[in-house]
């Protein structure tokens, strides 16, 4: 079973993973149907990571970005051909950058 550390971590590597290509810029995205699958499947990583975060965990650190990281992960999954590549962009740009910054941070105090 993976505990909360290796979720934390496992959210670090996957939004990494996005800025590798998300520096490319909007028009590469929009370009790349590689580049497009790559962020898809990392925002799917990064959703599926914060679901499971543990009850106890979620209690101790509460925030707004683990629900929306898992509500972006069902969108990522349940509707993959009705994405909408703006919400997929703003997540790229605010939330992914939010949410490495939080699992880096309770990293740091664990």
């Amino acid at each position: 079973m993976r505990d909360d550390r290796v979720r934390l971590e496992d959210i670090v590597e996957a939004a990494e993973a996005i800025e590798k290509y998300a520096v490319r810029g909007r028009p590469a995205f929009e370009q790349d149907e590689l580049i497009q699958s790559w962020i898809v499947h990392h925002l799917q990583n990064i959703g599926e990571a914060a679901r499971g975060l543990s009850p106890a965990f979620r209690e101790r650190y509460p925030d707004e970005i683990w629900t929306r990281a898992i509500g972006m992960r069902n969108i990522v999954v349940h509707r993959y051909f009705a994405i909408d590549p703006d919400a997929v962009w703003d997540a790229i740009g605010s939330g992914v950058r939010l949410i490495k910054t939080k699992a880096q941070a309770i990293l740091s105090e664990l």
